[in-house]
């Protein structure tokens, strides 16, 4: 494995209901210099319009974000954060040096909640019992849990019903590192080669390693030192 001297510049994007703010014990762990967690649009609420924000909103920031860095960037996403991503992979490759999916991974097809009723406006947090039964919560404690449900932002409802639909070849270029938290890399990797619909775009990636580091799907908070260094051991790869 090769490295690079210094870390490239890092913009860290956390998932659904959450922002800058989520990556806060990460960034203690990471050259100050180098890393920028950003809140997307629609996730900040102090925006009096957020819930009317869409993917593309979401996207634009990021490029933005890109845009002001003077050099290719490793794009760290986190669950959710995986469909802004995925169009800007699709859109600006030359613009990513590296995409590290935190308990993640590219993503083209169907919106998150295609059928969302037109006169719902945002998604809030659901009952931690019913977002159990969706992702794991191993590794918080009651102290985390608390602090994610007074700082939780809903999910404006534009982002939720946008389909992502991919075209750029180069997308599946781009140097990858698979963080596999909640699901072993042995488990991603066997449902990708089986055709799964939620892990077919890893099937495609020409340059990816994957990188285990057993927790909940929000190891930001369960295990921030070892994420961190996970994170800068991906980014010093040439």
């Amino acid at each position: 494995m090769n490295t690079i001297t210094g870390t490239p510049p890092l913009v860290l994007l956390a998932g659904h209901w959450l922002g800058a703010w989520a990556w806060d014990e990460v960034l203690a762990h990471l050259p100050s210099h180098s890393a920028h967690a950003l809140t997307l649009p629609g996730l900040d609420p102090g925006d009096a319009d957020r819930a009317e924000r869409t993917l593309d909103d979401q996207v634009a920031a990021i490029v933005d974000m890109l845009t002001t860095l003077d050099a290719p960037a490793v794009l760290v996403a986190h669950s959710g954060a995986n469909a802004p991503v995925s169009v800007v992979l699709d859109r600006h490759p030359e613009r990513v040096r590296r995409v590290v999916w935190v308990d993640s991974g590219p993503w083209d097809g169907t919106a998150f909640a295609p059928d969302l009723p037109a006169e719902v406006r945002d998604l809030p947090l659901p009952p931690f019992d019913a977002l159990a039964q969706q992702a794991s919560l191993e590794g918080l404690t009651p102290d985390l849990l608390e602090r994610f449900r007074e700082r939780a932002v809903a999910e404006p409802a534009p982002v939720l019903r946008q389909s992502v639909a991919l075209t750029n070849e180069a997308r599946h270029h781009v140097p990858t590192t698979l963080v596999c938290c909640s699901l072993p890399s042995a488990q991603v990797h066997e449902l990708a080669g089986a055709g799964h619909p939620m892990f077919a775009e890893v099937a495609r990636l020409t340059r990816a390693e994957s990188v285990d580091l057993p927790t909940g799907h929000w190891p930001m908070w369960s295990r921030p030192r070892d994420l961190a260094e996970a994170i800068l051991a991906a980014a010093r790869q040439d």
